[in-house]
């Protein structure tokens, strides 16, 4: 596995594995797949605040990415941002997301931040929150069906660790 810094080529296959997470699963409450221009946009703007944004090759692919950043752009706030981590599912149970993941962490606590937030779609999204757990965070909220996809509610499950 190699884990590297996103470049703006990588854009298309991230864009392909966010649009299948979008599609069909609670990981996004995207409805719409934001097409490979909204991509990029997104990545420039991770990029532009010195956040990480990085993918995970194996094989010669791009088996899942993940990137920083801000919780909120209040001022306040500077010092705390927000994961996502998207495996491709051809890539599942590789440890992707956990290498994926501690780099991450690791990455934002040397760019100077303190507190890392997971806002994690679904409460009966497991893989997401065991990932989560094994990393140090711990649950610290619950919002009850703030979601609506697949004609269902969902929950926001709110974690949070200190890098």
């Amino acid at each position: 596995m190699n884990l590297r810094d996103a470049t703006f080529a990588d854009m298309q296959a991230v864009q392909a594995i966010y649009a299948h997470h979008v599609q069909n699963g609670t990981g996004s409450f995207e409805i719409d797949i934001p097409d490979l221009a909204e991509m990029q946009r997104r990545f420039q703007e991770v990029r532009s605040r010195n956040l990480p944004f990085l993918v995970a090759e194996l094989n010669g692919r791009i088996g899942g990415y993940a990137y920083a950043n801000l919780y909120r752009t209040r001022e306040a706030y500077r010092f705390t941002c927000e994961d996502s981590v998207y495996i491709d599912p051809d890539f599942h149970k590789q440890g992707l997301g956990h290498a994926l993941l501690e780099a991450l962490i690791a990455q934002a606590a040397r760019n100077g931040f303190k507190q890392m937030v997971a806002v994690i779609g679904g409460s009966d999204n497991a893989g997401s929150i065991r990932l989560h757990e094994k990393h140090g965070f711990v649950r610290v909220g619950l919002l009850p069906q703030v979601g609506f996809k697949f004609d269902r509610w969902h929950d926001s499950v709110l974690m949070q660790r200190e890098l």
